[in-house]
């Protein structure tokens, strides 16, 4: 695993997080704290509208990779050809899903002045048209995780970052309209796509396209089988995760404010942002480690093991230093705009970094094994926890409460991963099953 493409990731990760410290002030001035609610909840929805990718993105990553392992480029073409076609009939039906909610009103069930309903109204129709862009979008960016392209992954990621930051910002200048402010996450997503189809292309053309000239790849029924079964229980999680981990603040904007759920998102970001390493290790790790186990076994288990406590460790330090920063940074950052409870909140979820980070290294190892049932059904079992739990903390303690839920559900998440991958017997002596 090469520290040059954990430094690009990195980069590509972290480059937004400058933007967003730089901008959420003065958009929040511009807009006002209950349009940058509604914001953060357009942000958390095209987020969420991930699970119609199916887990085709990260099943291609995870195929792709293992043949590069057995040296099966030859087959690689065809993978393509059926993650693409799965990937834009996915994303359609999720295009198609978004569109009945919005005519069956589901959009209003979130607390806000009735005279943004309209722009509210618009916003959401803009994000059903981001849908199938995402969904294949993901899927090309998995064609360069398994080529381990990170620099381009990364220099996309800078632009798509900076953007779902900057747009709002420089539409604001302008206009308060909060369909305009969403219009600029669809335009970024659709020249995300573009670029990373354009690389994606550029791998199969330099290392795996052994067609004969003018003969195209064919979908194949057998790929798209395999490539389902792992994404299957990656859709799970897909689905389950982002309920998860975005479902505090949609309750808190149900049952207290659109302003409140800033006051939770602030900081959430803030911390949440800091993993931003721990996302970079874990993109080059998951690829790196399916084409050990394809090729040389024996080596996985001490790779992965080196990197998380050093991951870890490193976690470790920064969850100190920034809850005992947080009540200087958020009043210098915030000023007057500073939300109550922002500084407890933030503090609270410090408590969760490492755990979050010990899990996020397991799930990286466990699909690399082609064990994305263990995560899926990890997270089926956490739900109806996690929403007990999360609908009577926040009702009892308010944004404080839903602080709290965050940690234990990370906590438990992380417990239940390790334990799981520890008495599987599958993993001891696994063989990779190879497209045919």
């Amino acid at each position: 695993m090469r520290i040059s493409n954990i430094a690009w990731t990195f980069g590509g990760l972290s480059g937004p997080l400058i933007i967003a410290f730089l901008t959420i002030p003065s958009l929040i001035a511009k807009i006002g704290m209950e349009r940058f609610g509604l914001l953060a909840l357009a942000w958390a929805l095209i987020g969420f509208a991930g699970i119609f990718d199916l887990g085709i993105g990260r099943a291609t990553t995870q195929t792709i990779s293992g043949l590069r392992g057995a040296s099966q480029l030859e087959q690689v073409p065809a993978v393509v050809r059926t993650a693409v076609a799965l990937s834009f009939r996915t994303g359609m039906i999720g295009a198609v899903c978004l569109g009945i909610g919005i005519l069956l009103g589901a959009h209003s069930h979130i607390r806000y002045a009735q005279e943004l309903n309209t722009e509210v109204t618009i916003a959401t129709w803009l994000l059903a048209l981001a849908i199938p862009v995402q969904s294949i979008s993901a899927m090309y960016r998995g064609v360069n995780e398994a080529f381990e392209k990170f620099r381009e992954i990364s220099l996309v990621r800078v632009g798509l970052g900076v953007t779902n930051f900057l747009g709002p910002f420089c539409v604001a200048i302008f206009t308060t309209h909060l369909g305009v402010l969403v219009a600029t996450l669809l335009l970024s997503r659709l020249i995300a796509l573009l670029l990373f189809r354009r690389f994606a292309k550029g791998c199969l053309v330099r290392e795996a396209w052994t067609e004969a000239p003018g003969v195209a790849a064919k979908a194949s029924p057998q790929i798209a089988v395999q490539l389902l079964s792992f994404g299957a229980w990656v859709t799970v999680s897909s689905l389950v995760y982002p309920l998860l981990i975005q479902a505090d603040r949609f309750l808190i904007g149900a049952t207290i404010s659109a302003a409140a759920v800033a006051a939770y998102v602030i900081p959430y970001e803030i911390v949440v942002q800091s993993l931003v390493l721990v996302g970079a290790i874990t993109t080059v790790m998951f690829p790196s480690l399916t084409v050990l186990i394809s090729s040389r076994s024996r080596e996985v288990m001490e790779a992965f093991y080196r990197w998380l406590a050093l991951t870890t460790l490193m976690m470790l330090l920064v969850s100190a230093v920034l809850a005992g920063m947080l009540p200087y940074f958020l009043p210098f950052w915030l000023g007057q705009g500073l939300p109550d409870a922002a500084i407890e909140v933030g503090q609270i979820l410090c408590m969760g970094l490492t755990p979050y980070t010990v899990g996020t290294m397991y799930v990286a190892l466990i699909h690399a094994h082609n064990r994305s049932d263990i995560t899926g059904k990890t997270h089926l079992l956490e739900v109806p926890i996690f929403l007990t739990v999360l609908f009577w903390m926040t009702g009892r303690y308010g944004v404080q409460g839903a602080a709290w839920t965050w940690v234990i559900r990370v906590t438990l998440d992380t417990c239940l991963l390790v334990v799981w991958f520890t008495l599987s017997k599958n993993f001891r002596g696994y063989a990779r099953r190879s497209v045919k």
